[in-house]
């Protein structure tokens, strides 16, 4: 049965380029919407820019810009960015929109009809040197939970406890490094806590990771806090309605861009955009990474239930990335941005390494750069690309360009590699692309044993015909290998498909081998990646 699917990353903040973090959850996420496509299932992938809140007002005018005029720049880079690792959202927007801005209107008129906002007097952190209140995010000092250093003013990145900023210790601007004073002011609450049940509930219902839902569980057992969703100006962002001065967080607009970018895709498409958040047989999928838990499994779920939206089919959590076991930290060197990777490698390389070492859980993956070498090399081309490098020369040489059909040996490989399927698949749908690839690369394996056994390039002297057979068993296995492998590389296998002359590969063609077919002189596909390029890579960081 054909499934109707709604798939989002999380929104990139547009103050800065996208690096190679981001980019461990939107190849995860593209890889998974690929295989969704390649299975023939309706599957819709949208993104956008975040790029609302103080920090971005901060940026532009130390660059003298507006900030409409910095987000849509870096909007800009962030597209050319995400088009050279091949994903391949379906709409990319932006959460500055008028779409977001009704939305986002729209949801709070409903909270304040539902009796869900609540207008308290509550004293926060202002600089007295900007003459501004600080955002949690401009606030850095020590986690009064873990007492690690250097963290945000809500939450620590090392232990994941959430706070309010009053409660870190030593805090201080992270503009200008003064001590904020604390100062008076009336903001609107959202009243999270009298959907606690609802939340709950929800989580119980298998729509997170179990890892996840414990620890979800403990901020139940301690009971949800209400929501502060307005900010003071001056802020960049929209205007709460029926006040002057009073801004919505950005935290409230940001998802509700998911919406805003169903609509702009749904209007661009000609199509109805509601029927993707009301009607329950549309799954709506959320990939994001575990820092931002809180807001994704808490507080999205209840702005969802008081617009009257359906909630997530699913909530997919990743870990962090670290690079050569560090944190990605730029005094190290490992803080990579996504534009200079893909000018020392081919970022199809990435995807590979990705997807070798992602899974449904929540652990960090981490870049060692000798291992990237090893996977890419001994892997993508000596198992993958090697067979259409050898089998095609043979073919175009020695059998007039032209297939056969496999010999009875290749029969049951071909058999074998073909009944793999539903396994592979099973795999890609729980995110255990790890284990698909070491799937993969296992009948890869299989098939050049049966290369190396039954030696075409001898055959081919003696007897053409037979030759013939093995590299059109060969060239079949490759295919179907490279079905399995297409969410992954799709350019490297659209490269494959060039060269057997084949229509783009679906799901599908697994049922189908070719016979009696011509293939097009052997091009080069891939290269290997040589460690001194990678050591020149790491020295000039």
């Amino acid at each position: 049965m054909t499934r109707n699917l709604l798939v989002t990353s999380a929104l990139p903040y547009a103050n800065g380029d996208i690096h190679l973090g981001h980019l461990v959850e939107t190849i995860q996420t593209d890889i998974w919407v690929r295989f969704q496509k390649l299975r023939g299932h309706q599957c819709v992938y949208l993104c956008a820019d975040d790029t609302h809140g103080t920090p971005i007002m901060i940026s532009a005018k130390k660059q003298n810009r507006t900030p409409d005029e910095m987000v849509a720049e870096i909007g800009q880079r962030h597209v050319a960015d995400f088009e050279r690792y091949g994903i391949g959202f379906d709409c990319y927007y932006s959460t500055n929109s008028p779409e977001n801005k009704a939305l986002s209107e729209a949801i709070y008129l409903k909270a304040v009809s539902a009796g869900a906002i609540e207008q308290r007097e509550i004293s926060q952190m202002f600089c007295p040197n900007d003459a501004m209140f600080l955002p949690d995010r401009l606030i850095r000092g020590i986690c009064p939970r873990c007492r690690a250093e250097d963290q945000y003013g809500d939450s620590c990145e090392k232990c994941s406890a959430t706070y309010s900023p009053s409660e870190l210790m030593e805090s201080r601007c992270a503009e200008c490094g003064a001590t904020p004073i604390s100062k008076n002011s009336v903001h609107h609450f959202f009243k999270l806590s009298q959907y606690t049940d609802q939340i709950e509930a929800w989580v119980r219902g298998g729509h997170v990771q179990s890892e996840v839902a414990n620890k979800l569980n403990e901020w139940f057992e301690s009971g949800l806090k209400d929501w502060d969703i307005s900010r003071d100006a001056p802020y960049f962002g929209f205007k709460i309605p029926g006040t002057d001065d009073k801004y919505f967080y950005v935290w409230l607009d940001a998802p509700i861009g998911y919406i805003a970018t169903t609509q702009k895709w749904a209007a661009d498409a000609g199509m109805e955009w509601a029927p993707y958040w009301t009607d329950p047989a549309v799954e709506i999928h959320h990939f994001i990474g575990k820092d931002i838990l809180y807001f994704h499994t808490l507080f999205w779920p209840a702005l969802l239930m008081v617009g009257g939206y359906q909630l997530p089919k699913a909530v997919h959590v990743h870990g962090f990335l670290t690079v050569n076991g560090e944190k990605m930290s730029k005094s190290r060197g490992t803080f990579i941005n996504a534009s200079e990777f893909a000018e020392s490698f081919n970022p199809e390389y990435l995807r590979y390494y990705f997807a070798s070492k992602l899974s449904s859980g929540i652990d960090d993956i981490d870049l060692n750069f000798e291992d990237f070498v090893f996977k890419v090399n001994a892997e993508v081309v000596n198992k993958i690309v090697n067979i259409a490098s050898r089998l095609g020369a043979i073919v175009n040489k020695s059998c007039g360009g032209t297939l056969s059909t496999p010999d009875a040996v290749g029969v049951t490989l071909l058999a074998e590699i073909e009944g793999a399927a539903e396994r592979i698949a099973i795999l890609y749908e729980a995110l255990e692309t790890h284990k698909a690839t070491r799937e993969i690369m296992a009948l890869a394996d299989k098939a050049n044993q049966y290369i190396d056994t039954q030696a075409p390039w001898a055959a081919a002297k003696t007897d053409p015909d037979h030759a013939r057979q093995i590299c059109t068993t060969g060239l079949n296995a490759l295919r179907l290998l490279a079905i399995y492998l297409k969410p992954i590389v799709p350019q490297l296998i659209a490269g494959v498909e060039g060269f057997l002359g084949i229509a783009p590969l679906t799901w599908e063609d697994l049922t189908t081998r070719m016979t009696d077919h011509p293939i097009q002189p052997y091009t080069h596909l891939a290269q290997r990646v040589d460690m001194a390029a990678v050591k020149v890579f790491l020295a000039g960081r």
